[in-house]
């Protein structure tokens, strides 16, 4: 199953490139709503298409001193994305799941901090779709 949904996907790709593009630029859109003043956007958008109960993972460096903020989104409505942010041992620091699944997280460290990131559709969300993460700092 999880095959023929990805073939579809390619598939879907190669024929209609400016669908795709355009549906990721509205979730990027819907998701840097989020990330507005005093955040700045780090200028990098962290995308991948997630299918079934795939898991996606970013790397990321934070700076100390700096406040942060992580947005995280799948389609153009709250809570369809969970995220975990890890430091580089994998010890958990945030789960967006025991927030109920808020779209953002803020955040500072006291030194640099070198992190993973991970994405996952919610269970009850579509089962497949795009996964966008924006960092923003001030």
């Amino acid at each position: 199953m999880k095959k023929k949904i990805l073939l579809t996907l390619i598939i879907f790709a190669i024929y209609f490139p400016q669908k795709i593009f355009a549906q990721a630029d509205e979730i990027a859109n819907f998701c840097s709503s989020f990330l507005s003043y005093p955040y700045i956007s780090d200028g990098q958008q962290y995308k991948t298409i997630l299918v079934d109960d795939e898991i996606a993972e970013f790397r990321a460096t934070f700076y100390g001193g700096a406040t942060y903020r992580i947005v995280a989104c799948s389609g153009t409505s709250e809570g369809n994305l969970i995220f975990r942010l890890y430091d580089a041992q994998r010890n958990e620091l945030f789960e967006s799941s025991r927030f109920n699944n808020t779209q953002y997280w803020d955040f500072k460290f006291n030194s640099t901090v070198d992190c993973i990131i991970e994405a996952e559709l919610k269970p009850s969300a579509e089962n497949s779709g795009f996964a966008i993460i924006m960092i923003g700092f001030k």
